[in-house]
């Protein structure tokens, strides 16, 4: 079914996601002519497949359950924020925080994302191909972020057991952020992620792992000064 935002409203739009037609019961959806608008997609719960083409505005898919949600554009703050589960794949760039508190899912970025990207991410798995700005990981709690690419200043600030891995330069590590050694478990699960990110170029052993070196657990006055 084709969805033409010049025709609807952002809201009736949004409606036939959320509220799916039982008796129709059409699960694949296109949106044309997005142009911008902030929050589509948003709060989907059921199983279905959509292609938005062209750039969308804050929040998209943002609090996703089991949709499989596809972007050719760009994508303003926020991209699949909140996200329990399905998958969110951005064919252009992300603005900041993309995957914000997101709790599962799969959110793969085909270019760049802007700083922030995964904060307080709490078992999502985010894939940047390209590069990633300041502050990205920070106070992340669990799942993964592969980025193919650089980042930013503050990498994974105060996290916990967020695993990073960073093929690419890191400009600085934020605090409580060390580098850390590659097991046999890791390689296996990063080449997974790379597979299901259609990622055949780069292999799992080029990459660093990044995590905590978990000394802000609990409040200590000798690292006051990290805090």
């Amino acid at each position: 079914m084709k969805l033409d935002l010049k025709k609807l409203k952002l809201r009736e739009v949004n409606e036939k996601l959320q509220i799916l037609d039982r008796k129709q019961n059409d699960r694949d959806f296109t949106i044309v002519n997005p142009e911008g608008n902030h929050a589509l997609c948003a709060g989907l719960t059921e199983e279905m497949n959509i292609n938005i083409k062209g750039h969308v505005g804050y929040y998209c898919a943002g609090m996703n359950q089991k949709a499989q949600i596809t972007i050719d554009g760009n994508v303003g703050t926020g991209v699949a924020e909140n996200m329990m589960s399905g998958r969110v794949h951005v064919k252009g760039n992300a603005s900041q925080s993309a995957g914000a508190t997101a709790h599962g899912g799969l959110l793969i970025i085909d270019g760049d994302a802007s700083s922030r990207c995964g904060i307080s991410m709490k078992g999502i798995d985010i894939i940047v191909k390209g590069s990633v700005g300041h502050m990205s990981g920070f106070m992340s709690q669990s799942g993964n972020m592969v980025v193919c690419g650089d980042a930013g200043e503050a990498l994974g600030d105060s996290l916990y057991e967020t695993n990073i891995y960073i093929r690419g330069k890191v400009k600085s590590l934020g605090a409580d952020c060390v580098e850390k050694k590659m097991d046999k478990n890791h390689i296996k699960k990063l080449n997974l992620l790379l597979k299901e990110a259609n990622i055949k170029n780069y292999k799992a052993e080029s990459f660093k792992r990044y995590g905590s070196a978990r000394k802000l657990y609990n409040f200590k006055i000798d690292n006051v000064s990290s805090y």
